[in-house]
């Protein structure tokens, strides 16, 4: 069934009219047409991490690609060596010359392009009602929550590879082992992160879940947190009536959801440090670069260890992905040996080297939970004379207002915090909403509080306070991760070295 034309996926263009306007309607009445039915598919944005999964995906089903990008970058060359014609640049020309249009809510629906396109009358779909099309003849592995699902995605595709199986995978950040955050493999499992941020993971249809967690977050799409719930909730109705859900028995979300699956008559696997989990985790310590514990369920124990990921909320994640692997039949000795030679994904504690003794870190936290967590865990690799400086960037106006007190109390952890100023993404700036909003809260001393909204600076302010032995652990969902270089030059009192886009 194709789309009509009078009725895209994204709503009429007055549901956009107003700032940061929220989707109108849920993801769940999105129509997916026939893959057949695309043609040529342009993509806005197509560098992101989502967005070039897909287009990786379409490429490789034979689908001509068209994107466009605000900047040239690695990523854009990758895209281009595969097929991909990329514009720098947007303007509505792009729309002229493609069959579809794919957006994800991260663009402003007043984006010039973006506004041409929904009054186009083709098809304008979301990244993932694309993506279900691309995928229309797999069996999907879904893996949701409000946290953690890039790194169970990613352990759970590796292991699947190296046990001989070629699944299809679309992952929010790209894996060392391969480079890659997508591929349409021979096989026909699938392994996908399904994004409850705007609603996308609504469009699909799996054969079985991973629930890593539910919280608020995203609440200019859902409104409250009963909003979130009644989006997961819609999610579990997806689900193949012969599949199950696994979800974290240590997370208050997830068991909600849990319950409400099992009154649907779904089969359910909880996992987590409860002692009423199925499968219970214990024993989590630092193991070197990464994370060592043990597991144990009616059918006995397991020591696990995975390289590169820290902390214990990761040592949840991979114990979902090795849950996981079990119930599709994979050889665990294989996983566990993959698991503990697991290189790690981009932005997930990403080391970007030591300048003047200051090791430099990178992580895509974005929602206080995870912040606290990355804090935390990076805190744990510290001795006693060692410090954690802590750089946030925030991301948009609404979640900081939302969430300022809660950031602030996470960056606490932290023996020197740095706040940037908002990456605004697709919103307008709220007055009076800046990242002082959540410096002025931070529960430390004056001197290890330090605001800086002007990005260039970021770096000597750090290097102005850091001393050898320090570790820093830039955050954020914007472009803090570019300075990481910046910073290990400035610590290390060489000329700062060009970023790496």
């Amino acid at each position: 069934m194709t789309r009509p034309v009078s009725d895209h996926a994204e709503g009429r263009p007055e549901d956009w009219a107003a700032p940061g306007a929220a989707l109108v309607r849920s993801a769940a009445t999105d129509v997916v047409p026939p893959l057949a039915d695309l043609g040529r598919v342009h993509i806005m944005g197509i560098a992101g991490s989502g967005m070039s999964a897909l287009a990786r995906i379409l490429l490789e089903r034979g689908v001509p690609v068209s994107g466009c990008e605000a900047r040239d970058s690695i990523t854009v060359s990758g895209l281009r060596a595969i097929g991909a014609q990329v514009h720098i640049g947007h303007a509505t020309e792009h729309v002229d010359a493609c069959d579809t249009f794919v957006y994800t809510t991260a663009i402003n629906p007043k984006h010039e392009e973006f506004a041409y396109a929904r009054s186009s009358g083709k098809p304008v779909l979301r990244r993932a009602a694309a993506l279900a099309c691309a995928l229309e003849d797999k069996r999907t592995i879904a893996i949701s929550g409000t946290h953690g699902k890039t790194s169970t995605t990613s352990l759970l595709t590796v292991a699947a590879q190296a046990c001989g199986i070629d699944p299809s995978f679309a992952i929010g950040g790209n894996l060392y082992e391969t480079g890659k955050n997508a591929h349409l493999g021979t096989g026909d499992l699938a392994i996908v992160e399904a994004d409850e941020s705007d609603g996308s993971f609504l469009l699909t249809r799996p054969v079985a879940a991973v629930i890593t967690n539910v919280e608020a977050d995203h609440l200019e799409n859902h409104g409250d947190l009963e909003g979130i719930f009644r989006a997961f909730e819609q999610f579990v109705d997806r689900i193949d009536p012969s599949g199950f859900v696994l979800a974290c028995a240590d997370d208050a979300g997830a068991r909600r959801i849990a319950d409400y699956a099992r009154g649907t008559g779904l089969r359910v696997i909880t996992y987590g440090e409860d002692a009423g989990a199925d499968v219970v985790v214990s024993g989590i310590e630092p193991s070197g670069s990464g994370v060592r514990f043990t597991v144990a369920s009616a059918h006995g124990g397991r020591e696990v260890s995975v390289g590169s990921l820290i902390g214990g909320h990761m040592a949840l994640n991979a114990t979902a992905a090795l849950v996981m692997a079990g119930e599709f039949g994979l050889d665990l000795e294989v996983v566990l040996r993959t698991f503990a030679q697991f290189g790690g994904v981009h932005r997930r504690f990403e080391s970007h080297g030591t300048g003047g003794g200051v090791r430099v870190f990178d992580d895509y936290a974005h929602h206080p939970t995870e912040v606290a967590a990355q804090l935390s865990a990076a805190k744990g690799l510290l001795n006693g004379q060692e410090r954690l400086i802590g750089v946030f960037q925030p991301g948009t106006y609404s979640r900081t207002q939302t969430f300022a007190r809660e950031f602030a109390d996470a960056m606490a952890i932290a023996d020197i915090a740095v706040v940037m100023d908002i990456f605004p993404a697709r919103e307008e700036p709220i007055p009076g909403v800046t990242g002082a909003s959540i410096s002025d809260l931070i529960d430390l001393p004056a001197e290890q509080v330090i605001y800086e909204p002007s990005y260039d600076k970021v770096p000597e302010r750090i290097a102005a306070v850091a001393r050898p032995g320090d570790l820093v652990l830039t955050m954020g969902i914007g472009n803090v991760y570019l300075l990481c270089d910046e910073i290990r030059a400035a610590c290390s009192g060489a000329l700062p070295e060009p970023a790496d886009s």
